[in-house]
């Protein structure tokens, strides 16, 4: 039987980061066909680091969204490594959701609080338990736009 990770509580773990920190990564997920360019070429390991830095994410969120520990990613960077197509389409995809709720919230952290709490339009669900899969991600996404434009339901 599965169980369901539980929601801890919110703790917002990074300096605020600034919409102008996203602009190494938009110009990649700018357009559908260019994120999958980027994500086929696979991004350097260092976008990893930069995420858990600018998204408040600790160790074990990353860990846990991404299916892949620091430890393996701080090798790749050593090793100057390039991480592989679904690793890489994830972390554009959360790039720019965090863009995008940054825009929507007005700060990382407001968003990060977003993210760790049941959204109505989601089913109840809490969205951070949703960035496990990229379909997870575009709900969220969609979400996003509704609450841009005032839908609540």
């Amino acid at each position: 039987m599965k169980t369901e990770k539980k929601s801890s509580p919110v703790k917002y773990t990074a300096a605020e980061p600034t919409l102008h920190q996203f602009n190494d990564y938009q110009v990649q997920y700018a357009t559908e066909v260019k994120l999958v360019d980027s994500s086929q070429k696979g991004l350097a390991a260092t976008a990893a680091l930069d995420f858990i830095d600018m998204s408040g994410f600790s160790q074990l969120e990353f860990q846990h969204t991404f299916k892949t520990t620091v430890k393996t990613i701080q090798n790749y960077v050593s090793q100057h490594l390039k991480l592989d197509a679904a690793i890489s389409e994830k972390l554009l995809k959360s790039f720019a959701l965090f863009e995008k709720g940054i825009q929507l919230f007005g700060s990382a952290q407001a968003f990060y609080q977003w993210l760790n709490q049941p959204a109505y339009g989601l089913g109840d669900r809490i969205p951070y338990q949703m960035m496990e899969t990229v379909t997870g991600m575009m709900l969220i996404d969609d979400e996003l736009t509704r609450l841009e434009y005032g839908d609540l339901a």
